[in-house]
């Protein structure tokens, strides 16, 4: 399809963002971090991640006062291979950032290493992290836990987060594999993405209370903030396509991100409290680094990896296919498109950056204003 954006430069949406940032409070080498990790979804085309999600998660979050701007980074316990950490509602992305440094450097010297943060917030896009690892010539592995979305197979009650178990595998080729994806059919900001493009949600992602299949976007969203409808995991509704399989992994990263850190889970990750005023959801992250180096040597490991996924993309097609696609390869292939581009913005992402820019009078003028 093509694009009818507008595009504007990485250099100002980047630049941007960080300036809107610190605008409202938080640190400038924070406010790299936060712009980084928003870019970087873009950059691989996973829009429900990017600036779609600037303004709505992250500045009226701060504005709100359930998101703190200044984040408090607490290390609560650590061994010379684990790492837990308390970010007290600070910036998700901040006190990622900072634990995956801490354990990339930890693996470097041990062979593998692991982190869980608790009391946190949206951490943008998962493979950010596992990314981070996979620059270093190892091995990332991360999951989040986030408020209810998903209903447990035979059920209709939003109880688990979207909660994606996100790996990363350096190989020889331009690309790594990179696995990111929810244990649901689709992520709330999927459909966020369908509401604000005026797209309806495809029958069989959302289940209503009544059991039926939900197809209005707008209506979606607002009816998983008030529990009348859940996302369906992985799999679908019951158990006919193996939706068990969808609820389990979800499960697994449920327990992975609250457990680990003695944090919040399912209905205590909502954004009210008893009285239902607002409150921060108090999210929990983990994350796994592996140093090839200490098993098969990080160039024999990538070489490996390289040829399994050459092979599996050589494998005979299916009729009418002209290609068979790895994980993690279609990102890069949208990055060659768009690295001399910049990132297309929609007409309502526009709006949200313009509302932002005039609020705090900040110097900018997009290509789309005309």
């Amino acid at each position: 399809m093509k694009e009818t954006r507008p595009y504007v430069s990485w250099e100002q949406i980047g630049g941007f963002m960080e300036d809107a940032f610190v605008a409202y409070g938080v640190p400038r080498e924070d406010a790299k971090i936060c712009a980084d990790v928003l870019m970087e979804s873009d950059r691989q085309g996973i829009e429900s991640h990017g600036c779609n999600r600037f303004k709505p998660i992250y500045i009226d979050r701060i504005k709100a006062g359930i998101l703190n701007p200044v984040t408090e980074y607490e290390v609560i316990k650590e061994s010379p291979t684990t790492l837990v950490v308390d970010a007290h509602n600070g910036m998700g992305m901040v006190a990622s950032y900072k634990a995956m440094q801490t354990i990339i450097e930890k693996a470097g010297t041990y062979g593998l290493a692991a982190a869980a943060i608790r009391n946190s917030s949206h951490y943008g896009i998962a493979g950010y992290w596992a990314g981070m690892a996979v620059n270093a010539g190892m091995i990332g592995i991360t999951g989040t836990n986030a408020r209810p979305s998903i209903a447990p197979t035979f059920g209709v009650e939003n109880m688990l987060g979207t909660n994606p178990l996100t790996i990363g595998l350096p190989t020889d080729e331009e690309f790594p594999f990179m696995l990111d994806c929810a244990t649901s059919i689709s992520q709330r900001g999927k459909i966020e993405f369908y509401a604000r493009s005026g797209m309806d949600t495809p029958a069989g992602m959302v289940i209503a209370r009544d059991g039926t299949a939900l197809t209005d976007s707008p209506e979606i969203l607002k009816r998983l903030t008030d529990g009348t409808a859940a996302l369906a995991p992985l799999g679908g509704i019951g158990d006919e396509l193996a939706g068990y399989k969808g609820y389990g992994y979800a499960t697994v990263v449920e327990i992975l991100s609250a457990a680990l850190a003695a944090g919040r889970f399912l209905k205590a990750l909502t954004n009210k409290d008893d009285q239902g005023n607002p409150k921060p959801y108090q999210l929990g992250h983990f994350f796994i680094v592996v140093d090839p180096e200490a098993f098969s040597g990080r160039d024999t490991f990538k070489k490996i990896a390289g040829d399994i996924l050459r092979e599996l993309r050589a494998s005979e097609k299916a009729p009418g296919q002209d290609r068979i696609y790895t994980a993690g390869e279609k990102e890069w292939l949208v990055w060659q498109d768009r690295k001399d581009k910049g990132v297309p913005i929609g007409e309502a992402v526009q709006k949200e950056l313009i509302a932002v820019r005039d609020e705090k009078n900040l110097p900018y003028k997009f290509p789309f204003e005309q």
